[in-house]
């Protein structure tokens, strides 16, 4: 038996690795409301449970965002893993809402050192004839990951005695297995020095992709602002807009945006980079208007359409910009741009949910969802004017694109 997987093979279990990671991420979702009837813990407490993932990930990619364009992308993804099956182990003896914090900020860890390298690690394994798509791949992967991870654990906290052992029990013999698999892949990453300097907490955006970095900050901060608001207050807006408390609904309602976050991915695959992330952004100003209708009139299914049309839009403005930074980037150059779009949507992803937690005890949830929303609605129509004026851009003569680019 061969020692390295093929390079489809690869690209395949890297791509599953990298979803398992963000499965266990979303995974909390349900699992973290029922916690809290059992354990009695403050809003506050579930609010900094869920934040600190968020944060936890953000310090470790600007910090270790970047190793594995020095060490190897090899090296990386192991220690992330084994960091994950810690993250799992904690979960599985948690006696309260600390330990569940704590395991939360080791997932976080893992996860930030592991982001960045595996997203490379997708696009080096992807085969030639996939070698454009991967980038949409690693997006794939990171939507779907999350939507899985909150709808299985969710029907666990429904139809199970012991959600928590089952979930968490499962996630690290995956984790065990995935240590296996990556063990197994070929090293697509050459050492080069510097690597101890490479952990300054800094972003390394290349001169040449910055205009595309820059144009792409509006887009991400309404996307991943959709996926938190399913991911972390939808089951707050569920049980006191709808009165439903039910770890099914609630594992269904986060699954819906990021699941069609992943299918759209795929789907919006053979339009151009530019016009992916356009109709992206777009959609997820059109998804996030619909919830909004749907939370105040308290009609779930337009609240579920809402995150559907949303979350394709999220999934093909995150893939799509990955898609119009790839050209601008050397392969050496890679972890550190993805670094760098990375704490782009982490900050997007968790700061806001983390106000948004705590205006809803001044002020009520309904005020705080509609703040929230007009907040995505503004960033989104400007991420969409943006877009479309980079479009036009776009489609100048050859020199005036290089003045433009010089001038970024």
């Amino acid at each position: 038996m061969s020692r390295t997987l093929s390079p489809t093979a690869a690209f395949a279990s890297v791509a599953a690795v990298f979803a398992a990671f963000f499965l266990a991420a979303g995974a909390p979702t349900p699992l973290l409301a029922l916690r809290q009837q059992e354990w009695g813990f403050s809003a506050g407490a579930l609010t900094l449970a869920f934040a600190v993932y968020a944060l936890a990930l953000l310090v470790a990619v600007l910090i270790g965002g970047s190793l594995s364009d020095h060490v190897g992308r090899r090296p990386v993804l192991l220690g992330a893993l084994v960091g994950e099956l810690a993250a799992m182990v904690v979960f599985l003896v948690a006696p309260d809402i600390t330990w569940v914090v704590i395991a939360r900020i080791v997932q976080g860890v893992a996860t930030g050192f592991g982001a960045s390298a595996f997203s490379a690690a997708i696009v080096e394994h992807a085969p030639d004839h996939l070698k454009r798509l991967g980038s949409s791949f690693a997006g794939t992967a990171a939507a779907g990951g999350l939507g899985i991870g909150a709808l299985l654990t969710g029907a666990a906290v429904q139809f199970t005695p012991d959600a928590n052992a089952l979930v968490f029990g499962v996630l690290a013999v995956v984790m065990v297995v995935g240590f296996g698999v990556v063990a197994r892949t070929e090293e697509t990453s050459g050492r080069r020095p510097g690597a101890l300097r490479s952990l300054d907490p800094r972003i390394a955006v290349p001169a040449r992709a910055r205009r595309e970095f820059l144009g792409g900050l509006p887009v991400h901060l309404p996307g991943w602002m959709l996926a938190a608001f399913f991911m972390g207050l939808s089951p707050a807006v569920l049980r006191v807009q709808f009165g439903l408390d039910g770890g099914l609904v609630a594992g269904f309602t986060a699954f819906l945006g990021p699941f069609s976050a992943a299918v759209a991915t795929l789907a919006f695959g053979a339009l151009t980079a530019r016009r992916t992330t356009l109709t992206g952004v777009v959609l997820v100003l059109v998804g996030m208007s619909v919830v909004l209708v749907g939370v105040t009139e308290a009609w779930l299914p337009l609240v579920w359409l809402g995150g559907i049309v949303g979350g394709a839009g999220f999934g093909a403005s995150f893939a799509g910009h990955l898609r119009l930074l790839g050209p601008h980037v050397e392969p050496h150059q890679r972890a550190g741009v993805f670094a760098g779009v990375y704490t782009t949507a982490y900050l997007s992803f968790g700061i806001p949910a983390i106000i948004a937690g705590q205006l809803a005890t001044r002020i009520g949830l309904l005020p705080t969802v509609e703040a929230y929303g007009a907040v995505v609605l503004v960033t989104a129509l400007l991420g969409a004017v943006v877009q479309a004026t980079m479009a036009r851009t776009d489609r100048r003569p050859e020199p005036v694109l290089h003045v433009l680019r010089d001038a970024a």
